[in-house]
This record gives structure tokens, sequence and C-alpha cells, in this order.
């Protein structure tokens, strides 16, 4: 189906009903005796709220040698993480392929052996892939796609690891606990009120329910990863992102395969099933990674500026799979693990500013994760180093200002970076070709030229049609290729059928937008009646318990907030 005469419709005329300043943000605390105090609080249990936990635990310990000077004054909790999943790593998902160097930092007296990957990387390929049938090996292989000494994790696992180093330490991790509101007092940042437990749908308390506490802090971290809603609303009530340009997003959906025969090398790939014209703004390709002897990791990520409301980055994945070159390596294979996740790729000149009064940000949420290369779990890792080193000396002081923190970023491998290849996203919206040669420019001239600053333009205000794009998908034989619901059943999403809606969209808006909603979406969390009408507006269905809390519908046009903790999926490899 077409949109009828040809109708393009922006999904950001049709704004979700939420207001992050007004819902997300508390200002009055509650009194004294009903408070929790800890002295740094740090929202997220991903690499970048972990690693500034293990960091300032590292930093109090080496302190207390000459006395427990700042320790004292931190209080019982010195360090507190609050994670809504169930467990640290349980809604982190990434490719991944992780460069040393946070990790050497970090932990310099343990040696690689001791971390919990698969291994370095020693071969690399990379494939145009121009029909299912026909790859181009692309050799020498480009710089950004050069992997050697890189190694394969699972950001799942590795966020565990993370998490039991830090607990060693001395850390409070506060699992399913979901951070539902920033404690905002006379400009500065006093930590987070912790959300409720135990609503029914309608709002109103069960006979299990728990209240949410205030958690006030000297130093409150937000780490939250992408579409965090408590970093939306800080960037609006402190003015984060004055001139810096949009974030703009991607989406990526991974597999995990148990194979009968090991991958040898790490390849990408780029091309089919994605299509080359401007018009529409397919940008994107695959990856498959070695995960030890017999099991690999295999995802597809899709820009989500497109402009063929059909585009789906789950079922481009089914779609990829069909191709001769992946169907070699996952012949006689299981499928074990599924996930998705937004990731952020405004890159440089989309960064807010990382700081306020009492708060700093690190990691996805502020933007560190430089797209070409493909790479942001060493960012994260260094950017919560710079922070808890931030923290430590300004709490030291007796201060809450952390603004040097900025600079510390800006000067370090993640500024010097992201800043060389500021404007390596934005040429693809020429096309395939125009863009990838503007983009191998800048490659060359690492970011000189062409200079300038490239702008973004939101993902939800690309117009989109209904387009042919969904006519290319597989049908399921789940064998090779899945649907959506049976994906989310092996991610171990436990969301209550009962729990509060936590997701905000526009309930009835044109169909194009429906649409739109509906393929991106790789959960089936947007449903459009079958008997809604094929022209004009169409009311939405949104079944927010099977949300794999992704970020995407943020991106395009909805608003995701926080679910109740504990809800969500329980990734273990991804």
């Amino acid at each position: 189906m077409a949109s009828p005469n040809g109708r393009v419709v922006a999904p950001a005329q049709f704004p979700p009903p939420v207001d992050p300043q007004q819902e997300f943000i508390k200002r009055e605390l509650d009194d004294e005796e009903e408070r929790i105090e800890v002295g740094v609080a740090i929202v997220g249990g991903g690499p970048a709220g972990l690693a500034c936990a293990n960091k300032l635990l590292q930093l109090l310990a080496d302190e207390r040698v000459g006395g427990p000077d700042v320790m004292e004054r931190l209080g019982e909790v010195p360090v507190a993480v609050v994670e809504k999943g169930k467990v640290c790593g349980a809604h982190n998902l990434s490719g991944a392929m992780m460069r040393p160097s946070g990790l050497q930092e970090l932990f310099p007296d343990l040696e690689p052996k001791d971390w919990p990957t698969y291994g370095q990387v020693d071969k690399d390929s990379v494939y145009w892939m121009l029909s299912p049938n026909r790859a181009l090996p692309l050799k020498p292989t480009p710089p950004p796609f050069r992997n050697h000494g890189n190694y394969v994790v699972s950001v799942a696992e590795l966020s565990r690891w993370l998490a039991e180093k830090a607990e060693e330490a001395g850390a409070y991790i506060l699992t399913e606990t979901a951070a539902a509101q920033l404690l905002v007092e006379d400009g500065a940042v006093r930590g987070i009120r912790s959300g409720d437990k135990g609503r029914g749908k309608d709002g109103n308390p069960l006979g299990n329910f728990e209240p949410g506490a205030d958690v006030t802090a000297q130093a409150t971290v937000l780490a939250e990863g992408t579409w965090g809603h408590l970093t939306g609303a800080a960037i609006r009530e402190f003015d984060l992102a004055e001139n810096r340009e949009p974030q703009v997003w991607a989406l990526g959906v991974k597999e995990v395969w148990k194979v009968p025969r090991k991958l040898d090398r790490v390849i990408h790939t780029l091309g089919w099933p994605l299509r080359y014209g401007a018009q529409h703004k397919e940008f994107g390709g695959s990856w498959i990674y070695p995960m030890g002897e017999d099991r690999v990791s295999i995802g597809f990520v899709v820009g989500l500026d497109y402009t063929d409301a059909t585009v789906s980055a789950h079922d481009l994945l089914q779609q990829f799979k069909t191709s001769k070159l992946v169907r070699r390596i996952l012949e006689g294979g299981e499928r074990v693990a599924w996930g998705a996740k937004a990731i952020p790729e405004g890159g440089y000149w989309a960064m807010p500013k990382l700081s306020a009064p009492g708060m700093v940000i690190a990691g996805d949420g502020g933007g560190m994760v430089n797209v070409p290369v493909l790479k942001g779990i060493h960012y994260a890792i260094h950017a919560g180093i710079l922070a808890a080193e931030e923290i430590f000396a300004k709490l030291k002081a007796g201060s809450n200002d952390f603004s040097r923190y900025e600079q510390a970023v800006e000067d370090s491998l993640i500024g010097k970076e992201l800043y060389q290849s500021r404007n390596m996203k934005q040429p693809f919206g020429k096309g395939f070709f125009v863009g990838g040669a503007i983009t191998n420019a800048m490659v060359v001239s690492k970011g000189r030229f062409p200079g300038g600053r490239w702008s973004n333009h939101r993902d939800a205000e690309a117009p989109v049609h209904i387009g042919d794009k969904k006519d290319g998908y597989p049908k399921p034989d789940g064998k090779y290729t899945f649907d959506k619901l049976s994906s989310v059943y092996i991610t171990g999403n436990a969301t209550r059928d009962d729990a509060p809606n936590h997701i905000r969209v526009r309930e009835n808006v044109p169909r194009e937008v429906a649409e739109a909603w509906a393929w991106m979406c790789p959960a089936g969390v947007y449903e459009i009646p079958e008997d809604a009408p094929e022209e004009g507006n169409v009311d939405v269905i949104v079944n927010y318990t099977n949300c794999v809390q992704c970020g995407a519908i943020t991106a395009k046009g909805g608003r995701l907030t926080t679910p109740e903790g504990g809800d969500g999926p329980l990734y273990q490899v991804t």
C-alpha cells in the first residue's frame, strides 16, 4: 500500500503528550528523615556509570591512606549506582567491538586475559553487498573498519563484570530501581527520586505498592545510555543543547547464534538490502563478529531519518540473513539471543554540554559514539573515569561545580577523535555514493576537508510515506528468519501485564506516521487495528509490555519514559 496521492507526513508534527521539565524534575525535596542520602548517585549500570563508580572508589581508597577526608564526608553510602534493570547489563546491547584503552586505564594491574572478552581481533573483512548472492570484498580494508587489536565483547557481560568489581570495592548497586525524577533545588542537581513500584494500569496503587524516595547526593552522574529521560530533562532545564546540533539516531537489531564452525574474522557490510538513492535516506550496514569458538554476533543498523515508513531494522536483519554470505556462516546453527537498541549518531556537533551544578553526563547520553569507526564502549569507560576524577577533586574542595569535566572530555581521546569525525554522518543525506565519496575525503584528511560545521536535522522531522520497502522482507520460517514477538520472547522480557504504560505517543495520527512506528519498532509495540481506514488518521494500539526499551520511538516522534524498576529485557550475551 502506497501513501495516497504520494502524501508525506513528518512525525514531528504530532509530538507526544509529555513535558519533560514538568514531569521528570522534582523541585521540592522530601523532609530529611524521609530521604535516602548517598555521597555520589550514578544513574545507569552500564560501562560509563560503572567505570565512574570503580574509579571513584579507587580514588577514595587511595586517599584513605593519608586520612579519610572525602570518604567521611560522603557518608555511609559513598557511591550508589541506580540501575532500572533486573541486574546491571540487563538493558545493555552493542555489537560489540571494544578498544582496550578504557579498561587498561581503569584497571592497569589486570591483563586482557582477565577481562570478559571473546578474544582479540586479528582479521577483518568488509563487503559491498551488491545483491543477496553477490558480495564484493573491499580491499584493502577501509580504515574505519580496521579492528586489529580490538576485543569482541558482550556489553551485557562487561557491565555485570564491572558491577562485580564495583561492589567488591564498596559500591552500593540498587538494581530494579528506576530513576524517575531529577531533584533540582536552587539551580543545582541534588540527586534523583526513585520510581514507585506496584501501580496498576490506571496508575492507582496495588496491594504490593512501594512508593519511591528522594535519593539525595553531593554529585549526580547521568549515565543512562540511549535516550535517558532524566538526561533529556536536564538538557532542557539547564540549556545544555544551546548552540549544538540536534541529536540523530540509528536503530540496531542484534542476534547471537550458536554455530557449528568458528568464524575466523570480523565482518562488516555496506549496501544491500538498503537502497542507494538520496530520496530514500537509508544509511546503515551490518556486522558479524566471532564470539569464541562456537558463537557469532550478527546485527543490522539503520539510521532513523529514512523516508519510507516501512523500513524495519528487525526485518532488514532477517532479509540480510537470506544472503549467500550469511547463510554460509549460520548454516546448521541456532539463534540463542536477540535484542535492539538505538544509537546516537549526531557526533561531535550534537554532544550537549556535559555538566550542570551538581551533575555530569557520561556515555551514550552525552552522544559519545563515533559512527564512522563504530565505537563507543571505550569512550563510555573513559568518560566515567574523567567524571570520577573531576567529582573527587571538586568534592575534596567542597564544590559542586564540575564544569572542568567538559574540558577534560574535550582534551581526551573522546573529544579529539569525535572532532576528527565531526561531519562524517551528515553527507549520506546526499545518497550512498556521493556521501561515501565526501566521507572518504573526510577520513583521509581527518575531518579537515570538507571542513566547517554540517547541520543535523531531527529524525522525526524527516517526512515519511508508505513505500514498498516491506515487499522484500522474508516471511519468518522459525529457523533462520523470525518474527518480532518470538524475538522479544527470548530477551527474557518480564514487564507486568498490568504495569502502567511508560510510552507516550499520540494515539490518533495519520496512517503514514502509524505505519512508520509499527514497522520501526523491533518489538511489535505499535499496532494498527485491522478495521482502520486506509487513508487519513488511524488509532494506534500500544502494546507497551512488549517494549525492550530500545529508545527508537523517542527519535521518531514519541517518547520513552522510565518503566517500573525490573521491567524490560534481561539481556545475557548481547
